[in-house]
Parts: structure tokens; sequence; C-alpha cells
């Protein structure tokens, strides 16, 4: 239970954000309370054992780091750390009856000539060097600004300086961008694909979602580099709870909130557990939490329903499936980022078969192996004998296809998923897979429906909400976590510059909360 009946401030949930916000404040030598409603913290960024009676422990909802800034590592000293892998992408295709593919990475030669193989020409490999130079030049300028006070549309862009690239990313659908400097399909698709991550979104979609999406994967530490987190992702958040604990904060868990009572002033935040119900009075509120739940606790109108558009799926294999494609050995193609139906017009066809009410014919995804970087996620015994996780997240699947029925459309969709994945394998993906203390494959898959219910994610939506433009929005304040509330923030996904595991919305609210109360 609460150690006292008031505090500087009170942070509604213990994921990541939360946990973030926590450290900050109470370093500053703050009184800090978070109420978790889950028995542990960390929300979605958990490491945990799925499968019965097998010691490998996977990032089971997020799983790959690219937005957490240094900075806040640094300054809260997280014992947390991050590895590069080795190839950034293996796309296999079949063409003229011949398994091939396009691997990135692994060194600047071997990437030019598998776009050569592909395409038959050094053209495509030069217009992917322009287009990414360009993305970087963005990344390097705009990624140090999530961490400030929000800068207006006009001091973003001219803090980016590049008309043509602000045109690009902010202006023009992404699809113009992508048409206009690639040729090859397959190309094309990939380059997309950063788009499309939870958002459901055609290529020239007029509401700039895509272009929104895009521009968060591609500015993560200032390179748009995606590392895997050492010891999962649990790794991330033990490290974060042990920090605020360290500088004083109190974490509680088992305790829901259910109501916060706030004059823009003051604060009173009504709470249960299993066996009482209690209130703490409090300077500060910091809602780590969806918009929606926000609503809901300030007695609010909620906002516009949000829909989450991915299928995520946890595997562990005895052994990495052979490929097709025999020019690329499977620990570099899966070490990376393992597109799966991701043409150009395979993405096209998906989102309008899934627009249309029903699942993909040949559902899109991308699947990555932890172990093959980190393999300290497995016993020793697991590692040694060549077991590996597989995590594989697919597209355009929204939240509306799993209403009526949730299990079945599971079934199905993951049926149809594992096919596209085996028509690039020499081997089914089944025989791969390894069992668990029961007997059964080591597989588990979640619909937006599983996560909405698992996490508390409105419609499964892994943002919380459509991203924002990482400048200044009305009513966000000046720090983007601001409600309608003057003490109360929004530090979860939801706020401007959050999604993703980042810590950056914790950062920014305990920023605007540490404004105020040295103004106070």
């Amino acid at each position: 239970m609460p150690a006292r009946d008031a505090y500087d401030a009170v942070i509604v949930g213990g994921g990541h954000n939360g946990l973030v916000a926590a450290a900050y404040l109470a370093r500053a030598g703050r009184s800090v309370l978070v109420l978790e409603r889950l028995g542990a913290t960390g929300g979605a960024a958990v490491s945990t054992r799925p499968f019965a009676g097998v010691d490998a422990r996977l990032s089971r909802y997020s799983y790959l780091v690219s937005l957490l800034p240094r900075k806040i590592v640094d300054e809260l000293g997280l014992r947390f750390a991050v590895r590069k892998r080795s190839i950034s992408s293996y796309t296999p295709v079949t063409r003229d009856g011949r398994a091939g593919g396009l691997l990135v990475g692994g060194g600047e030669s071997r990437t030019r000539e598998s776009f050569a193989r592909l395409t038959g020409s050094q053209a495509e490999y030069a217009s992917w060097l322009r287009f990414y130079e360009a993305t970087a030049r963005v990344a390097e300028r705009v990624f140090p600004t999530l961490t400030e006070p929000l800068p207006s549309r006009g001091e973003l862009r001219e803090r980016i300086a590049d008309e043509a690239a602000w045109r690009m990313l902010f202006e023009e659908p992404l699809g113009v961008a992508v048409e206009k400097h690639f040729a090859d399909d397959l190309v094309r698709g990939v380059v997309l694909t950063d788009a499309l991550i939870g958002t459901f979104a055609d290529a020239h979609d007029p509401s700039l979602q895509q272009n929104r999406c895009f521009l968060y994967h591609v500015i993560g530490g200032g390179t748009g580099d995606w590392d895997v987190p050492v010891g999962g992702m649990g790794a991330l958040t033990d490290a974060l709870a042990a920090a605020a604990r360290g500088a004083g904060a109190e974490i509680v868990t088992g305790h829901e909130v259910l109501r916060v009572d706030s004059d823009g002033r003051a604060a009173e935040v009504a709470y249960r557990t299993d066996s009482a119900e209690g209130r703490i009075a409090a300077r500060h509120v910091l809602v780590n939490a969806s918009p929606e739940a926000l609503a809901g606790l300030l007695g609010e109108q909620p906002p516009a329903p949000a829909e989450g558009a991915q299928l995520k799926v946890n595997m562990l294999l005895k052994r990495l499936p052979r490929l097709k494609d025999t020019s690329v050995d499977p620990r570099e193609a899966f070490a990376g980022t393992f597109h799966i139906a991701e043409g150009y017009g395979q993405l096209a066809t998906a989102h309008a078969e899934a627009a249309a009410g029903g699942l993909p014919t040949a559902p899109p995804s991308e699947i990555y192996c932890h172990s093959l970087t980190d393999p300290s996620i497995l016993a020793p015994e697991l590692a040694a004998s060549g077991h590996h996780t597989l995590t594989l997240f697919g597209l355009h699947t929204p939240a509306r296809l799993f209403r009526e029925d949730n299990d079945g459309q599971r079934e199905r969709l993951l049926t149809a998923t594992l096919a596209q994945l085996d028509a690039h394998l020499a081997e089914p993906l089944a025989d791969c897979l390894a069992l668990d203390a029961d007997g059964r494959p080591c597989i588990e898959a979640k619909t937006p429906l599983d996560l909405e219910r698992e996490l508390r994610l409105p419609g499964g939506n892994i943002f919380h909400r459509d991203l924002a433009f990482p400048h200044a929005q009305e009513g966000a304040g000046r720090w983007g976590t601001g409600t309608t509330r003057a003490n109360v923030q929004l530090c979860g996904a939801g706020a401007v510059r959050g999604g993703g595991v980042s810590g950056i919305p914790g950062h920014n609210a305990a920023m605007a909360v540490l404004e105020d109360l040295g103004s106070g």
C-alpha cells in the first residue's frame, strides 16, 4: 500500500514511460508514487516465458529499440544496453522461377551486389543511397528535438533546412516519393513497410498517417537504426524500475486507478485493489495510459476510437529453417528484418482487401531473430543446441476484422501468414518449431483485440492513437504532454512524440511537471 496520503506526483501506470517520469521526478527530490494495475511493472515492454517449461525469455509485445534517447539512459544511469543487428533486412523473392532475394547489410559491397542481382543494374542502389541520405539528414536534425519543448511547425521546417525532404515527409503522401525514387516493386515495398508498422494506411493516404509512421521509424537515435535490447525488453523496464526506486519513488502494483479529480491546481486519485479502495492527493498526476483511458479517468468525452492493425507472433525454434535462396545463410537472413509478401503491389492489395472487410489473401509480415544477436535470452542448453526465437509482426490486419470471431480469424490469419513464409523456405516452418513441456508447438499469436484485452491498448493500437508529427499541436502544451487540466500530464504513447519504446513522453511529462513545480 502507498506509504503516504499525498505526493508531489502520482503516476498512473507503470509502463516504461511512467517509470521514466518517476525516475526523473524522484531524482529531482519530488515525492512520487506509481500506481500499476497489473502485478508487475513494464506494460508492453516486458520479457516473459510464454511457453510452458521452456526457459526462453521473449520480448512478448514490444521487441526492438530505436527511439530511446541515449540522453535518458545516461541521465538515469540505467544498466541497459542494445546491440546492433549485423544485417538490416533480407527480402526473399522468386523471379523467373528462381529463388533469390534482396540483402541489405553485411557491408556496402554485398548490398550493392544484391541490388544489382535483383534489378540488373546499379541505378536502384544509387537511388536507395540518395533517398536514405535525405532521411538521415532529417533524422540528425529532428531526433534531438524530441526531448526539447515542442517546436512550431515552422521552426521544425527551418531546423530540417531541406525543402525537398520536408515536402517528401511532411506534405506529400509518401507513395509519391517512393514511386519517384524507385522503380523495382520489391525495393519500393521494402521502403514502404516502415510506414505501415501498426498503421493501416495506403501509400497515398491523404491523411499522411503513413508519413508520420515512416518518420518515427527512420529518425531513431539520429540514424534510424533498430537495435536489439540485451536481455530482452524486460531488461529496460527492470532497469527503469530500479532507477525510480533507487531515487526514492514508490511503486505499488495491483492498484487500479478509477478516477482522477483535478481543478488544475490540486488533484485526487481514486484507486482500488483486490481488497480495498483508497484515495491519494497529488499536486500533479501523470497518466501513462491511452488518451481514451485518460478521458475516462477525468470523466470527459472520449476521443475518436483508435484501431490497431497488426498480428504479433512469438515462436521458439529448435533450429532455423533452410531457405530456397541458397545464396544467403539463414543466420544472416533472419538476423535483420525478414520481409514476407511485402512487395509494393502486394502491400497495396493487402490494404485494399482488408479495407473491403476481408483478411489479406497474402498477409504481409516481417520477422527477426532476437537470439542471433543476443543469445542471453535463452537458457545455455537451448542456445547450445541451436534453438532460436522468431518474432513476426504482421501488417494490414485492422481490429475490425476480428470483432465477430477473434479466435477463428486469428487462426486463419496465422495459417495464411505462415504459408507466405513457407513459400520461401526449403522446409516447412512447422518442422522447426520447438515443443513445450506439454508437447505443444512453441508458437503464440496475438491480434489487435488480444492486445486490447491484455494491455488495454485501445483497439489494439500500439501507438494508442494515430501518430502526430513532432511539432506543436493544439492542446498539447509546451512539452507535448498537456491535457485539459493544467496539473495532469499524458505521459503515454498517445502524447505528441509518443509511440515506440522511447521513454520520450515520460521524460517530457516530467520536465513539464518540474517546470511547474519550480515556478509554484
